[in-house]
């Protein structure tokens, strides 16, 4: 039997762009993706701070450097520029198997602390 398990969590990060004319999608610098073991178009759950939206949806690569949190699509109807978002993904794994969760914190959407549970 398989369970659903947190693998990374990106707490802190700020919407640095929206872009409503494309089909779905958050685009990230592709470093966060990097440190927190997250695939290009990788499916993830995304909670908005400031007004407490909570929406799937898959993660694009952005320049690695570049800070980037860009609300896409639909998506971009879910947050402002300048909204705190945490972004999760998830594994599935055998119930005897153990996981060891990815946690990166953020401030200005620059890395401050990565925690290996």
């Amino acid at each position: 039997m398989y369970i659903k398990y947190l693998k990374s969590k990106l707490q802190g990060l700020i919407v640095t762009e929206k872009n409503l004319h494309y089909s779905g999608s958050i685009k990230l610098d592709s470093e966060f993706l990097e440190k927190a073991n997250i695939k290009p178009y990788e499916v993830v759950l995304v909670i908005n701070l400031n007004n407490a939206e909570r929406f799937e949806t898959y993660v694009i690569p952005a320049k690695k450097g570049s800070k980037t949190v860009s609300l896409q699509g639909g998506a971009a109807r879910l947050g402002e520029i300048g909204d705190e978002l945490i972004i999760m993904s998830f594994c599935y794994l055998e119930e005897n198997q153990e996981v060891s969760p990815i946690n990166i914190i953020f401030e200005n959407n620059k890395i401050k602390k990565i925690f290996v549970k």
